[in-house]
């Protein structure tokens, strides 16, 4: 029987989250309830996401530690990427988000970017003073 999977995280921030997903061009929904594929929630597991990409694919705040954690159905994951590829990726323009928003905040501008052959991203930023 398919059920969700948690898959802890060190994602704190809900609007930076966001942004990274539209960066990987996810369609977001927030404060959705997610169904184990295929149930639609009928006398099966339903889990309550802050963030979701997916009728079975979502992220969840957890209250204790504070960190957004992935809610899936790993068994019926039909992304084109497998899971942990996909979390790799989600945390590179977590990454990205937070450095672009904190650059922002202090009046830098990105002057260039880019992405080495090893999916290293490389930002340069400048600011007047």
């Amino acid at each position: 029987m398919s059920h969700f999977s948690t898959i802890k995280t060190k994602i704190r921030d809900k609007q930076i989250l966001i942004k990274a997903l539209n960066i990987l061009e996810y369609n977001i929904l927030e404060d959705q309830e997610l169904y184990v594929s295929g149930n639609h929630g009928i006398g099966h597991e339903k889990v309550d996401a802050e963030v979701s990409i997916a009728s079975d694919i979502g992220f969840r705040l957890n209250p204790m530690t504070g960190e957004y954690e992935l809610v899936a159905d790993l068994e019926t994951w039909n992304m084109n990427i497998p899971v942990e590829r996909f979390i790799d990726k989600l945390n590179q323009q977590y990454a990205k988000a937070t450095i672009n928003d904190f650059l922002d905040d202090k009046g830098f501008t990105i002057s260039k970017e880019s992405t080495t052959i090893d999916n290293e991203i490389q930002i340069t930023a400048s600011r007047w003073v």
